[in-house]
């Protein structure tokens, strides 16, 4: 059973800083991409980064220069630094990874159960 647990969520002023952490547990051979989602109230779930683990990063146009992930493959975690928020950053955030469980099984898709950030004065 793999789990993916987030961390780091809260309430910050618009302007501030805040870290999101991920850590992959369970069954696990090889955790492909990780990434960071996030759903706001009445819109659907985007894409907010994600890294490939050969280092590739790919952004929301909306947070780059102001969001940084990156990832520990040694431990399975995944991470998000979060500056200059805004109140339109504030939403549930997700973290995704697509992992093998075993050698020669089709990877697959695994999500944490949220963390919500809320960006106000």
């Amino acid at each position: 059973q793999v789990q993916l647990v987030e961390s780091g969520g809260g309430l910050v002023q618009p302007g501030g800083s805040l870290r999101l952490s991920c850590a992959a547990s369970g069954s696990i051979f090889s955790i492909w991409n990780m990434g960071w989602y996030r759903q706001a109230p009445g819109q659907q779930r985007e894409l907010v980064a994600s890294l490939t683990s050969g280092g590739k990063t790919n952004y929301a146009d909306s947070v780059k220069g102001r969001f940084t992930i990156s990832r520990d493959n040694a431990k399975n975690t995944v991470s998000l630094q979060m500056n200059t928020l805004k109140p339109e950053d504030t939403a549930v955030y997700y973290c995704s990874a697509e992992l093998q469980e075993a050698a020669g099984t089709v990877p697959y898709d695994y999500w944490g159960q949220g963390t919500q950030v809320t960006v106000s004065s």
